[in-house]
């Protein structure tokens, strides 16, 4: 079960562990570590009820994937997953709320959502993302799931213009076939926008793209977190194999 899977990892720390949050105690630390990285680090407008938490109206029905310092009893990175069948009795997943998703309604049952994912600012090292994935193939792998589904968010802090910069570059060899396009609700204004300015990848859509994921469609703006965001997929049958080798052959028990 992956609430028992364990790693061990140097990162100059002591042992890591990826599971599901144990705990309302562990999730309460994952959304600490939420509200540090999207209200303090990004300045995101966050309507939380408790100071310096992150907690939305999709955390009860989420199970929480995290990687723990056990030695230290701290929270360094997280993701919050949502299963397509729970999504279905809440009326939709996350993403619903900033695209159209009807050209993807066939897949929900076989699909979970990713969501929140981040990692304390001083161990942005490839080791806890790697982990996170990790944990998260194992659990694909546990319950049976064929689709990843995920917003992956890009700065707006100069205005969109390095987002509509990016968004170009992928576009060229990173797109969704056209059955699965999504639709913002809200859509970046990117014929208004410098398509030429350097583009800043962020590390989650990195780490999408090298296992092989695709981008579903045109950025949308999400204004309480000031970003631009994308709808991202990995279909496991779609992921690299040097990736499927690392993650699912390792985890396989």
């Amino acid at each position: 079960m992956l609430q028992t899977s364990r790693e061990g990892h140097s990162e100059g720390q002591g042992h890591l562990s990826v599971h599901l949050a144990r705990s309302s105690s562990e999730i309460r630390e994952a959304q600490r570590l939420r509200y540090r990285v999207f209200a303090e680090e990004l300045g995101a407008h966050l309507n939380s009820t408790e100071e310096g938490v992150d907690e939305d109206l999709f955390d009860p029905y989420c199970e929480h994937l995290v990687v723990t310092d056990e030695e230290a009893g701290e929270v360094l990175g997280t993701y919050r997953i949502l299963s397509g069948l729970t999504a279905t009795r809440l009326g939709g997943f996350y993403s619903d709320q900033e695209f159209d998703l009807t050209r993807l309604d066939h897949l929900r049952e076989r699909a979970v959502e990713l969501g929140r994912s981040c990692v304390h600012p001083d161990h942005r090292r490839r080791g806890v993302i790697g982990l996170l994935w990790g944990g998260l193939a194992q659990y694909m792998q546990e319950r049976g799931y064929e689709y990843v589904l995920g917003c992956a968010s890009m700065s707006m802090a100069d205005g969109g213009h390095a987002a509509t910069s990016a968004f170009a570059r992928l576009r060229q060899k990173h797109m969704s076939p056209a059955e699965y396009r999504v639709f913002p609700r809200c859509p970046l204004p990117m014929a208004d926008l410098d398509q030429n300015a350097s583009p800043i990848l962020p590390p989650l859509i990195k780490a999408y793209l090298r296992v092989g994921a695709w981008v579903c469609g045109e950025p949308a703006w999400d204004p309480d977190f000031n970003t631009a965001d994308l709808l991202m997929m990995l279909p496991l049958s779609q992921i690299d194999q040097r990736y499927a080798r690392h993650f699912f052959m390792r985890h396989a028990a």
